[in-house]
C-alpha cells in the first residue's frame, strides 16, 4: 500500500475523531489503528511518523505514542545465512 494511500486513511480516522475533546480524540485514533490496521500497515505508518510526518493529521502524530509499532521480523538485524559481516 502506497504511503499516501496510508496518510489518507490515517487522516480521515483522524477527521471522524477531531469532533471529540482532544483526549478522546487521540485515544480513539489509536485505538481505531491498533485494531483494524494490520501490522505491515502499521509499519507504513510508523515508517511516516518517524520521517517528516508531513501531510498527516495532528490527532495521528499525538496519537502515536498509543499506537502499538510492530515488532521488527524476526531475524531482521541479521544477514542471510551464508554471508558475513563483511559482505554485508
Amino acid at each position: 500500500m502506497s504511503h499516501d494511500k496510508i496518510i489518507r486513511m490515517a487522516n480521515q480516522i483522524a477527521t471522524f475523531f477531531q469532533s471529540k475533546p482532544r483526549e478522546e480524540g487521540v485515544a480513539g485514533v489509536a485505538e481505531h489503528i491498533n485494531k483494524f490496521w494490520e501490522p505491515r500497515m502499521r509499519s507504513q505508518l510508523f515508517s511516516k511518523l518517524d520521517g517528516d510526518a508531513e501531510g498527516l493529521h495532528e490527532l495521528v502524530r499525538e496519537a502515536a505514542p498509543l499506537i502499538r509499532r510492530p515488532a521488527a521480523p524476526e531475524g531482521a538485524d541479521e544477514p542471510p545465512a551464508g554471508i558475513s559481516a563483511l559482505q554485508r
